[in-house]
């Protein structure tokens, strides 16, 4: 038996939210993300996906939803994407001061430069890299 040739291009977070539309404008406004579809064509939006560069990260409805806070427990970091980024330093400079920057530009002992941002509803990004 012939085996397909099969390659995978990516993984995409999905990111559970009250309220698609508005969080994908958020992504848009505040990081510079494009939104790449939606469905339906009017809101409220059941989905939404957001790109910036080769990063996609999808939003999926639910109504009344609010993302539990479970930092404390690992005080050592959770995340829920991290952004492989050329160029970090740059894209840190567009956005320092803004109030959504959760950990400022910092070297992590494994060399990456790495900051943090949280969005509207409680999703943590890191954006990291090389200088």
């Amino acid at each position: 038996m012939e085996k397909a040739e099969t390659s995978i291009r990516s993984a995409v977070p999905t990111f559970l939210v009250a309220d698609v539309a508005a969080t994908a404008r958020w992504y848009v406004e505040n990081l510079g993300f494009e939104i790449a579809g939606h469905f339906p064509n009017e809101e409220p939006y059941a989905y939404a996906s957001v790109q910036l560069g080769a990063a996609e990260i999808m939003l999926l409805s639910l109504p009344g939803y609010q993302k539990p806070d479970l930092r404390n427990q690992r005080p050592a970091g959770l995340w829920d994407a991290y952004l492989r980024t050329e160029g970090v330093h740059s894209l840190y400079r567009d956005l320092e001061g803004q109030p959504f920057i959760e950990m400022d530009l910092i070297q992590r002992p494994y060399s990456d430069w790495e900051f943090e941002v949280r969005d509207p509803n409680g999703y943590r990004i890191v954006f990291g890299g090389s200088y």
